[in-house]
């Protein structure tokens, strides 16, 4: 009998292991990833394979697919969308009518026409801005954010917040659950017992959801204005604080493409709390021109099929003719990354990266410095802006065409959070961007061979290992 039970018992795991190992072979995409579960699978049993139903399967976007086959049924359900009508890019802009057809097809969204879009430099701009908006709120209030501080400048959003719900306006509220740790009180504990409505994106568990996290930043007024960008609610975007801790760009958003902020939000929602809310009540039908950029509002995520964001990116680099300009905190780049700014470099597009001379995550900092070689090796301009920390994200391609919003360039935003990002085609608005990476390159410090060389045999080693852990960075 006991023969019997071990023999049994080695079926079953073995059986186990191979069920496992089979689905990862047959669903994981990236060759690196499947191997690794295969691996894990089989070597160790039984805590291998629980270990790959627990973090590698994408059960979130099961969940969505699922949404998506529930949405025609619900009585709330918005109307089939209407053919697209095809906006022409201007003159000047018909070289990127390949990015243009590229993004048509990876992103649901339109291209929508008569939009404004102002900067909004660290929280002594973008945070009175977004407060007078809650203030003047009449019907309804969503902010989603990452991370929500409960310190003075947090309390001044809850304290605007709770007085608008009192008002009657409808305010909701979404928080990141890993981001809500950053501080104490939270966010959801000075907002308890008011009329905010409060939810928490993915609430942490032992094992998963560490790295499925909502880095997006959204504010949306009563449908109507609209903020988006890089920055997160608390004291630590405060430049002219004492220290000062994070410098940052957020924007104030306005024009029909604020109905798209506006319809992640409601997905968000629904994902949150599985309440389907009525599109008609909070997006505006009427949409407003606000000014002349043509702009997409791009939301990726773990939930979708394709990584949007990362093949936008390359193929604006693709269509570049003479310059890209790369503003970027986190800097881990893909080899398909790599391939694509070296082979627009030796084509003679000048490109110019700009990255923060100090990161508050050094080992962020290690992985990229690995990866620097390779570019600067091949005339790519990159520089180290000075302390205080740099959050600020942005790229634009001949002064053409911008991306804005919450993605870093590195795995985390690229394949693993949900982020939003807007793409922006209008000069004035690309003009207006790369003057600001002309400034940041002012103020900055050129990284050339021979600082790269120059590192010592522990540094190089360092960073070397830090570089083996970039898909988890």
């Amino acid at each position: 009998m006991d023969h019997l039970f071990w023999a049994l018992l080695f079926a079953l795991l073995a059986f186990i292991s191979l069920a496992s190992a089979g689905h990862a072979l047959v669903n994981k995409r990236d060759p690196r990833a499947a191997m690794g579960w295969v691996l894990a699978c089989i070597t160790i049993p039984l805590f291998g394979a629980l270990l790959y139903w627990s973090m590698g399967v994408n059960r979130i976007q099961d969940r969505a697919r699922r949404w998506h086959r529930e949405a025609a049924s619900h009585p709330f359900s918005p109307p089939v969308p209407e053919p697209r009508p095809h906006i022409a890019l201007p003159q000047e802009l018909r070289y990127l009518e390949e990015l243009r057809s590229l993004s048509d097809h990876v992103v649901s969204t339109p291209l929508l026409p008569g939009n404004s879009l102002d900067p909004l430099e660290n929280g002594e701009q973008a945070y009175p801005c977004m407060l007078q908006a809650i203030e003047e709120a009449r019907h309804s209030i969503h902010l989603c954010t990452y991370i929500f501080d409960g310190d003075e400048t947090g309390r001044q959003f809850t304290d605007a917040l709770i007085r608008a719900a009192k008002r009657g306006v409808r305010v909701r509220v979404i928080v990141d659950s890993l981001g809500e740790m950053y501080s104490r009180p939270t966010a959801r504990r000075l907002l308890k017992g008011s009329g905010v409505h409060f939810g928490r994106f993915l609430p942490l568990r032992p094992g998963r959801y560490l790295n499925l996290r909502n880095h997006r930043k959204i504010l949306v007024v009563d449908g109507r204005i609209g903020f988006t960008g890089g920055m997160n609610i608390g004291n630590r975007h405060m430049a002219q604080g004492t220290p000062p801790v994070v410098r940052d760009l957020h924007f104030k958003v306005g024009g029909p493409v604020v109905a798209d902020l506006q319809r992640t939000f409601l997905d968000d929602w629904r994902f949150v709390t599985g309440e389907r809310l009525q599109e008609s009540l909070y997006v505006n039908s009427f949409r407003p021109r606000a000014g002349s950029a043509l702009v997409r509002a791009v939301s990726d995520g773990p939930d979708k099929e394709f990584r949007k964001l990362n093949w936008i990116i390359l193929g604006a680099i693709s269509c570049a003719k003479e310059r890209v300009s790369i503003v970027t905190p986190y800097f881990i780049p893909d080899r398909p990354l790599v391939s694509a700014l070296v082979t627009a470099a030796l084509r003679g597009v000048s490109i110019t990266m700009v990255l923060p001379g100090l990161n508050n995550l050094p080992f962020v900092k290690w992985a990229t410095w690995a990866y620097l070689w390779e570019l600067v090796s091949y005339g790519i301009k990159v520089y180290a802006q000075p302390p205080p920390f740099v959050h600020t994200k942005f790229m634009v391609v001949d002064g053409s065409w911008t991306l804005i919003g919450s993605a870093n360039l590195d795995p985390r935003s690229l394949r693993l959070n949900f982020e939003l990002n807007l793409e922006v085609y209008d000069l004035a608005f690309g003009q207006l961007m790369e003057g600001r990476c002309r400034e940041a390159v002012a103020a900055s410090t050129g990284i050339t061979l021979a600082d790269l060389d120059g590192r010592s045999v522990p540094i190089k080693l360092r960073d070397g290992l830090a570089k083996l852990f970039s898909p988890y960075l």
